[in-house]
């Protein structure tokens, strides 16, 4: 078998497969599937500084090759993560990384302090780009001041490893990239969902009560694949890929435009087992190959 295991600067994957924060819970619902410690890793869902309820139902529908979520953010906080949850999953034998969220700069940080005081969480992705929010979220990560403001802020309160999650939304994402790897970050992780909305043409009414929502799923990936290569090549930290991987082939071609490590998300809905498929397909790839590593593999685009 090939050296599937990947470095993000101090943390160490068994393998460049995790599943994508917001579609796996707080692991506990899939490891009710299959042991979690086969994962190279799990982001958890987006944890707020106090319960959030989230937006109004309807909050998810189905598009051509993808799908649209506004579900809010909901979490009980991160006060009941720490008393509840945290105890529960604290043992599964893969790292178990926060998704920290805030409407301003000084609730991340609140949140980071409490996150950066358990033992057994090596990493946050610290959140700047959920377009589901009416305030904070996404409107720190569509600027570069915004991006350097809270990755630098929560830098200082943070000491293990620190993942920003960019968003798609913005006019060059590359930019974004170097201003929060300029002010700490350990890596980036990319891409967050798309803005876009459905209508119900025989209601005439938004299919979401949002009106707009995120786009994830196979219809982003082209975009977010050109996008990873782009930060790939901009940044000197680890990059994270994501954006429509439903399948060994997908992830491979996200490893091969840069990303060192990878995230399925929207394909969990479809089928909670693709990611061991596609750990085990990506195994398969470097034996037909004859590559002894995924490093390999990594940014090993031929132009």
């Amino acid at each position: 078998m090939a050296d599937l295991g990947v470095k993000i600067q101090e943390l160490q994957l068994k393998n460049p497969v995790m599943l994508a924060s917001g579609t796996c819970g707080f692991a506990e619902e899939m490891n009710d599937f299959y042991d979690v410690s086969q994962l190279g890793g799990i982001f958890l869902k987006g944890t707020t500084p106090r319960n959030r309820d989230g937006n109004l139902y309807p909050r998810m529908a189905e598009t051509p090759s993808g799908m649209l979520n506004a579900v809010g953010l909901q979490n009980k906080g991160i006060d009941y993560f720490i008393e509840n949850i945290y105890p529960r999953i604290k043992e599964y034998n893969t790292p178990l990384i926060v998704n920290v969220n805030g409407s301003t700069v000084e609730e991340y940080i609140e949140v980071t302090e409490k996150v950066n005081e358990l033992e057994k969480i090596p990493a946050i992705e610290l959140n700047i780009s959920c377009p589901n929010v009416k305030e904070g979220g996404m409107a720190f990560g569509v600027t570069c001041p915004g991006a350097e403001a809270v990755t630098r802020e929560v830098r200082k309160a943070y000491k293990k490893t620190l993942i920003v999650k960019l968003s798609p939304n913005v006019t060059d994402v590359s930019e974004i990239a170097r201003a929060v790897e300029g002010q700490g970050a350990d890596s980036v992780s990319l891409i967050n969902t798309f803005v876009g909305m459905a209508i119900d043409a025989e209601t005439r009414r938004p299919l979401l009560s949002t009106v707009t929502g995120g786009l994830s799923g196979p219809a982003i990936k082209p975009i977010a694949l050109r996008m990873v290569w782009q930060v790939a090549k901009a940044v000197r930290i680890p990059v994270i890929g994501m954006g429509g991987i439903m399948n060994t082939a997908d992830a491979i071609e996200f490893l091969l435009a840069g990303a060192s490590a990878v995230q399925v998300g929207t394909a969990l809905f479809k089928d909670p087992f693709i990611p061991l498929q596609i750990i085990k397909g990506i195994n398969e790839y470097l034996e037909k190959y004859k590559m002894d590593s995924v490093e390999q593999l990594i940014g090993g685009l031929q132009m």
